[in-house]
């Protein structure tokens, strides 16, 4: 079992990282995008912690920076018809914790978003995850207050052509950096705001 690979970030595109151990081997390692966001830059140090996923037909190694994100991504490969390609699709559409929260919440519009998750798809996910990833809904973080509207603004911008990771982050980040909105309208507003910046 490889639990954690270490060393320098050689390469990194949309899908995988190579990461140069101090020992010489390079370890390519498949990663969503919410933790590609979050590595340094070619050339320095990493830390991952890693699943390492044997299929009749492949082999590969799965990448993440926080032992909760690798939990959640080991608990829905539990779930039926959920491989690892669909894991690493919802944990690049969604942080973890939002992730956990969608399950746990039964918040189907919000699995929806994720390409290949069908309305029976996210019904079954909820039924199958939701009592078992509450306890990651707040890991590694401080816990998000509940806003009215949150789930409209999202569906909103993924109706004008964002993805639902890209539109999910622009709506946190306008909540963090904004504070309350007076409506959903002006939620958008400022969610659009900062997709453009």
């Amino acid at each position: 079992m490889i639990s954690r690979v270490r060393g320098t970030l050689l390469s990194r595109d949309l899908e995988r990282v190579e990461i140069l151990t101090g020992s010489g081997v390079v370890y390519e390692v498949e990663v969503p995008l919410s933790v590609l966001e979050r590595l340094p830059r070619e050339g320095e140090e990493v830390e991952l912690r890693t699943a390492y996923v044997v299929r009749e037909d492949s082999a590969a190694l799965y990448g993440f920076l926080e032992a909760h994100e690798r939990e959640l991504f080991d608990r829905l490969l539990t779930a039926s018809g959920v491989g690892p390609r669909l894991a690493i699709a919802m944990l690049s559409a969604f942080s973890a914790r939002r992730l956990a929260r969608a399950l746990a919440e039964g918040d189907v519009a919000a699995l929806k978003q994720v390409s290949g998750v069908g309305k029976k798809t996210a019904e079954r996910l909820v039924l199958e995850l939701g009592d078992r990833v509450a306890d990651l809904m707040a890991a590694g973080a401080v816990v998000e207050p509940v806003v009215p509207g949150v789930a409209d603004a999202v569906s909103a911008l993924v109706a004008l052509g964002f993805t639902a990771g890209e539109a999910d982050r622009a709506v946190r980040r306008a909540l963090e950096e904004d504070g309350p909105p007076e409506s959903v309208e002006t939620l958008i507003r400022q969610a659009l705001a900062h997709l453009r910046t």
